[in-house]
């Protein structure tokens, strides 16, 4: 299955250390908004709903 890549991973600001994903400082506010949305989104990959982070819809939710 194909993942997508964050458009804030092709940004001079962005270091991919692996385990310290960071911005350099300077990193333009919507770069900023987007890492720190993601980062927001990963925090708890095992929410009720999910798979590894995947939401899925189950036919009884809905």
């Amino acid at each position: 299955m194909p993942e997508i890549r964050p458009e804030f991973t092709k940004s001079p600001y962005f270091v991919d250390e692996p385990g310290n994903w960071h911005l350099k400082p300077g990193a333009p506010k919507e770069v900023q908004d987007e890492f720190e949305s993601y980062m927001n989104s990963v925090k708890d990959p095992q929410s009720s709903g999910t798979i590894n982070g995947n939401r899925i819809d189950y036919p009884y939710d809905k």
